[in-house]
């Protein structure tokens, strides 16, 4: 159960999330692990019926729209799948550097597992209008531009801003709502 105050109240709509790495720690510069994330999403779409909206996925977080019949069990769900595959990936890759800190920022409280992955919580947002929805995605998709990574939106390769200019994405997104 998240410690988060913040929750999905209203099911099947489109909310703006965020999901940060434990300690910010730069996990998504690795093509292979920012597949797992892909092959995850991919995975809900095709068994949960969540929809995505938009994305970007950055070196230490990932921003998302998405909306589904359970947004908070699939959040969870996504977010403990991605966390065992992206460890056992590190563990493979003999990553000793990673695993320790993941080890090491790990919350005291958290017995369960040895590292922790993410931050709890997303910050769901409700997206309650067109405007705010453009709004989001103008956030979204500027996000790698503002940082200086790339000069136009649908360069970054980890983003739905190429979706939206009817180019072919890494994975399917929503783009009528």
């Amino acid at each position: 159960m998240s410690r988060s105050s913040y929750r999905v109240l209203i099911n099947n709509c489109p909310h703006f999330m965020t999901a940060t790495i434990n300690y910010w720690l730069p996990l998504f510069t690795r093509p292979q692990t920012v597949g797992i994330v892909l092959d995850s999403w991919r995975f809900l779409q095709q068994t949960a019926g969540f929809r995505l909206y938009g994305y970007v996925i950055l070196e230490n977080h990932l921003h998302l729209i998405a909306a589904s019949e359970d947004l908070n069990h699939d959040m969870q769900r996504f977010k403990s799948y991605t966390a065992k595959q992206i460890i056992a990936y590190l563990e493979r890759q003999r990553s000793g550097k990673l695993l320790h800190m993941l080890a090491f920022f790990k919350r005291a409280y958290k017995q369960e597992s040895r590292y922790q992955v993410w931050e709890e919580g997303s910050h769901p947002q409700l997206i309650e209008s067109e405007s705010v929805m453009r709004q989001k995605l103008d956030y979204i998709h500027q996000n790698p531009v503002k940082r200086g990574y790339v000069d136009r939106p649908e360069h970054w390769r980890y983003s739905s801003a190429r979706n939206y200019l009817g180019q072919e994405g890494l994975i399917n997104v929503i783009r009528e709502w």
